[in-house]
């Protein structure tokens, strides 16, 4: 009797083109986010902080899923580019609060046209763009759930 390994086959993977779409995607970033001196990881944690302005590392680093293991070198060296500051919050020292500065506040604007250039590699309808958004953000909330509950 012949086993079935159909399951095990690349192509029957949900996990590999959300792989490699994403990696293909941080790519065409590269040179975008080089011209700021940000990598992608320094750019959407920026992008927190320019709609946020102030929050506290474990916040942000629910809104960005990564832990703060991560997240630390990552704040450690754009607070070194002057972009934001970090300092302990007042009626908890365990909390680190993160605040952007005048220098990142301006650094968005140079930023400003990288959402619109990616989007001209990406080549979709508005209606996949948010059909597509919906379905990342649904499996993301489902598996970030997982473990914090």
């Amino acid at each position: 009797m012949k086993e079935d390994y159909e399951n095990l086959k690349l192509e029957n993977q949900i996990c590999f083109p959300l792989y490699a779409c994403s990696k293909e995607i941080v790519r065409r970033y590269k040179p975008l986010l080089d011209k700021l001196d940000l990598t992608y990881t320094q750019y959407i944690t920026m992008m927190v902080l320019w709609d946020k302005k102030e929050i506290n590392v474990k916040n942000l680093g629910n809104i960005l899923f990564l832990d703060s293991g991560t997240l630390t070198p990552v704040l450690k060296k754009i607070e070194s580019k002057g972009y934001i500051e970090r300092s302990r919050a007042l009626e908890d020292e365990r909390n680190l609060t993160i605040k952007v500065t005048k220098k990142g506040i301006d650094l968005r604007k140079k930023a400003k046209n990288i959402p619109e250039e990616i989007s001209k590699c990406v080549k979709l309808t508005e209606e996949e763009a948010i059909n597509l958004y919906k379905t990342l953000y649904k499996i993301l909330n489902t598996i970030g759930m997982e473990g914090k509950e």
